[in-house]
């Protein structure tokens, strides 16, 4: 068997990254809180699928065109018994050029709204003020399609060790990485944002309601609409150059000032560009009602959790 060098690696992940697609269609997957024992498998859905497994369960809806259709269709597959849920969006990847619905323009909105995103939408309290996730490294004018194949080898082989994908390239013993253990390594990597052929963009903790609606709508628009991009990328551009700012985001999230001031900005960019957009009622109250009681009063889910444990706790 011929040892996978680092340049075959690279090529190959460069290879399936990003595949060229004018944005339009959206598609989402909805993390469930994983119910009791249940038999592992796949189960067809009006629209999409379920799918549980030893860790998780996930309801993964059709690529759809437009957003109104896509949380139409994942609504009616989740039925009306899901406390809390992430959510997962899928976007077309961008055309194959530098304008405004380029890969690599979209590739750098993804990265520039993701750690204020998280922020936006942290529900998980932990060690310190919210839960740690990957984060990512600024996207600057490297091909995303060559950024994503480095951020892959650079990323943790296994959830109990540090060392690299890369590192087994390198130094493993034992039998030398195949193309299928990459391939394995690759679709277990769950970024904020990934490159599987389109952009997934995965920036929220299980929200409480339909806020798993409000994630996909903000999201989606902040990507798709070229004006809230534009904006988007204004807004976020001064955290651009600041200093830990995935660790100020997992641990802060919006009480930080500056993050809760960009927050603030994409929630209003993608609300006014749902309007523009002829994106149903439901939809826009429901990003309305989140940006009221969270986002413009810098707070998130997370901080409800907080306070609901400090009332419990006092005597």
């Amino acid at each position: 068997m011929t040892p996978l060098t680092e340049a075959e690696a690279e090529r190959h992940l460069a290879a399936h990254a990003l595949l060229p697609a004018h944005p339009g269609f959206v598609g989402l997957a909805v993390d469930l809180p994983h119910p009791a024992p249940a038999p592992a498998g796949t189960t067809r859905l009006r629209h999409g699928f379920r799918t549980v497994a030893a860790d998780r369960t996930v309801v993964s809806g059709p690529p759809s065109p437009g957003l109104d259709i896509a949380v139409r269709r994942m609504t009616e597959d989740l039925g009306a018994t899901h406390p809390s849920a992430a959510v997962r969006v899928s976007l077309e990847a961008g055309t194959d050029d530098h304008g405004p619905t380029g890969m690599s323009h979209r590739w750098a909105v993804a990265h520039a709204i993701a750690p204020v995103l998280v922020a936006a939408f942290a529900n998980s309290p932990g060690a310190g003020r919210r839960t740690r996730r990957p984060a990512l490294p600024a996207a600057g004018a490297e091909d995303p399609r060559t950024a994503w194949a480095r951020q892959v080898l650079d990323a943790p082989a296994s959830p109990d060790s540090p060392a690299t994908f890369r590192d087994r390239i390198r130094h493993g013993s034992g039998r030398p990485a195949t193309i299928a253990d990459l391939d394995r390594h690759r679709r277990a990597f769950r970024p904020p944002v990934a490159a599987r052929g389109h952009l997934e963009i995965g920036v929220t903790d299980r929200l409480p309601g339909d806020g798993w609606v409000v994630a996909a709508a903000v999201v989606t628009t902040l990507v798709d609409d070229r004006q809230a991009a534009a904006e988007a990328l204004v807004a976020t551009a001064a955290l651009r150059t600041t200093p830990r700012l995935w660790e100020r985001a997992l641990r802060d999230a919006l009480t930080d000032p500056d993050i809760a001031a960009a927050a603030r900005s994409l929630f209003l960019s993608a609300y006014a560009a749902l309007g523009r957009r002829g994106v149903s009622r439901p939809i826009r109250d429901s990003v309305a009602d989140y940006l009221e009681r969270y986002v413009g009063r810098g707070r998130c889910p997370a901080d409800d959790l907080l306070a609901t444990r400090t009332e419990q706790t006092r005597p």
